[in-house]
């Protein structure tokens, strides 16, 4: 089955280009334009009353789909902004600065947290333990380790790694070794809309971060995080958009927050990328195209893929150069490492003369894959690897 149709717009755009770069900016699909334009017509009629209809309808809906993607319970715990950096943020600020304040984590989170991470360790009263994912078979048992032997205030891991595509171990492998005052924090970026997910487990223990950006195909502006149910957490970043109930009444000298996701609520920002995550959301609704048949639909994309690679034999992008050789627990990319970063520069420079659109990290070359790929489309990348 062809999903093309509903990406029509950007493919005309892009006619001779292969997009292999999704897990870094997803092509948008038609309905999010309808989407734009219904941001902008409600803002006509509304003016300063928009954002009862924004609260009241669209941000309730959104709630719904999401709490439905992510089997979560309780959809008035999604609460949105316009980044994942600023709901962590307000999560971390929850925490006294003058406190001692210990975190766990990896060494291969995205850049957002990995700089605030070394900013926030200029302060004396914050530790840190990082976790190096590599060598990636014993990394469940390392991060485990680590949970037993130290207790901490916060941990923060992805649940697919950025710089990888490598599937985090499962929450349930660690999450019972961890002290119920901790605050465990899943960055699901890279594998929200992607990697089938099921979070009613853990709706009253978790905050799941991810956006639009991404496999959520809404592009950027949208961005949510799943507030674990009963949460008490006082975010010093706070604005007024955390307690909107209650906005009309007298402000009283304790700063008031709302019960649900909202407490981490920021202020004013632009709606717009979430009508058009709603877009997406009600189109795979309506069509039955869940997360399980997409997962499956880029499984094929990527052992085609991997055909054409044993087909060419090229001497760097090849199967013996993948960081990850078992593609069972693997995100949405394929991640090679090469000999160096210039390598990686030269060949992705080369594949994009001829329309093979990739990114790379210093010597990590990526591929993405994505349901507005056909399996015929890689007859250019077939072509393009045998003149290099």
């Amino acid at each position: 089955m062809s999903y093309k149709k509903h990406y029509s717009r950007y493919l005309a755009e892009h006619p001779n280009s292969l997009h292999f770069a999704p897990h870094s900016h997803h092509y948008w699909p038609d309905v999010t334009r309808d989407a734009q334009l219904a941001y902008w017509d409600d803002s006509a009629r509304g003016v300063d009353h928009k954002w009862g209809t924004i609260f009241g309808e669209r941000v309730p809906a959104v709630q719904k789909y999401l709490a439905q993607l992510l089997n979560h319970p309780y959809p008035e715990q999604f609460v949105f902004a316009s980044n994942t950096h600023e709901l962590l943020y307000r999560v971390i600020s929850s925490y006294a600065p003058n406190k001692p304040l210990k975190i766990l984590s990896t060494d291969s989170e995205f850049h957002s947290f990995s700089r605030q991470i070394r900013r926030l360790q200029e302060r004396p009263e914050v530790e840190f333990v990082s976790i190096a994912t590599e060598p990636f078979a014993t990394f469940e048992s390392r991060w485990l380790e680590a949970i037993q032997q130290q207790t901490f205030d916060l941990i923060f891991t992805s649940q697919v790694f950025y710089n990888s595509g490598i599937v985090a171990p499962e929450l349930n492998t660690w999450i019972d070794a961890v002290p119920s005052r901790t605050q465990i924090i899943i960055d699901g970026y890279h594998g929200c809309g992607a990697i089938p997910t099921d979070l009613a487990s853990y709706a009253d223990r978790v905050f799941y971060l991810a956006g639009g950006y991404k496999y959520l195909q809404a592009g950027e502006g949208c961005c949510f995080m799943a507030v674990p149910k009963g949460c008490q957490l006082r975010p010093e970043f706070t604005g007024w958009f955390a307690d909107f109930a209650n906005l009309a009444k007298p402000q009283k000298a304790q700063v008031e927050y709302a019960d649900d996701g909202m407490r981490f609520a920021g202020a004013t920002m632009d709606f717009s990328a979430v009508y058009r995550l709603e877009s997406v959301l009600a189109w795979w609704y309506r069509d039955g195209l869940t997360v399980a048949a997409m997962h499956d639909y880029v499984k094929q994309l990527q052992q085609a893929f991997l055909t054409i690679l044993d087909e060419v034999k090229h001497p760097h992008i090849n199967r013996q150069n993948l960081l990850a050789k078992d593609l069972n627990h693997h995100g949405h990319f394929l991640t090679f490492k090469l000999v160096n970063a210039e390598t990686v520069e030269q060949l992705a420079a080369h594949l994009s003369q001829h329309g093979i659109e990739t990114d790379y990290r210093g010597e990590r070359l990526r591929f993405g894959f994505a349901i507005y790929h056909d399996v015929e489309d890689y007859q250019q990348l077939k072509n393009a690897l045998t003149q290099l």
